[in-house]
């Protein structure tokens, strides 16, 4: 038996104002896209009798005549040159996997890292039997996807002494979507941190990274922290998450707006939905401020 299968509901008359229109246009699934022919289907479309509907909820988006629809919550899509922040999950021969928040684990190849000290030459039969004294499982890494695999599987790199094995610091999870394209990633933030924004949705605050002391990325600083210190990245962690609860950008600004928000309140009260809302709201005045100048 035949079933026919569609999406939620249908809305007339508004492919016009989707096509047509620069603007960001959000769409539920089952709503209508174009009429238009011409027009190819992307990611989140489908098509029945001619029109062309949205599959998930997201926003439209339009390249030349290709329309897809991007979800608004999803799992991370990487692109060539995109930064991420990944944990070791497995080593493998001359390779490890790593979990990037994407659909499958991502690749790091042994011939894809400095050695200790920065050092490049060909990798040899020792440097491979040596691999867990590198990176071994549960290790935290920051890399650069260097290539998509057929299957959507990302190729990894970690050739340039800012990337490499995290060391001391917390890891903050938030939706990829929230995730601003810039053009740098790392952070020292004048507040006494660093941080780094990873496009998969994973964020590493840590004590302020010294660029004159990386050394390829393998000898971890294991000293104890600083109380000041670590009160800093507490709250840079809590106002982090105030901002994707609320659906904000996350980047340098807007992180950076948000901890100067949060210094009338205690670290702990900054977890209160009030608070979050409150130190949001700050946050997007001053957005609209540095806007409008």
């Amino acid at each position: 038996m035949e079933v026919d299968i569609k999406l939620s509901r249908e809305i007339a008359g508004i492919s016009p104002v989707v096509v047509q229109n620069e603007g960001v246009h959000l769409v539920s699934p089952g709503d209508s896209l174009t009429t238009d022919t011409g027009f190819m289907r992307g990611h989140g479309t489908y098509t029945n009798d001619g029109v062309m509907y949205s599959s998930v909820a997201g926003v439209v988006q339009r390249v030349n005549k290709l329309i897809s629809v991007r979800p608004l919550k999803a799992r991370y899509h990487g692109e060539i040159g995109d930064v991420v922040v990944g944990r070791i999950t497995e080593v493998q021969q001359k390779r490890w996997k790593v979990e990037t928040n994407a659909r499958l684990d991502s690749i790091l190849m042994l011939s894809s890292v400095n050695l200790p000290g920065g050092e490049l030459r060909i990798r040899s039969a020792e440097d491979e039997l040596k691999m867990r004294e590198y990176l071994q499982e549960g290790d935290l890494i920051s890399a650069e996807v260097q290539m998509i695999h057929g299957d959507g599987a990302l190729s990894l790199h970690t050739r340039n002494l800012r990337y490499g094995k995290l060391a001391q610091g917390v890891l903050v999870r938030v939706s990829p979507s929230l995730i601003k394209r810039r053009k740098t990633h790392f952070h020292n933030l004048p507040c006494g941190a660093s941080i780094i924004l990873g496009n998969n949705g994973y964020i590493w605050i840590c004590p302020t990274i010294n660029e004159e002391a990386l050394n390829g990325g393998f000898i971890q600083d294991m000293e104890p922290v600083p109380m000041l210190e670590r009160e800093v990245i507490a709250r840079l962690r809590n106002s982090i998450i105030a901002l994707a609860e609320h659906k904000v950008l996350i980047y340098d600004t807007t992180v950076l707006f948000a901890y100067e928000a949060s210094q009338k309140y205690q670290i702990k009260e900054l977890m209160k939905h009030e608070v979050m809302s409150e130190v949001v709201e700050v946050t997007r005045q001053r957005l609209q401020e540095v806007m409008d100048s």
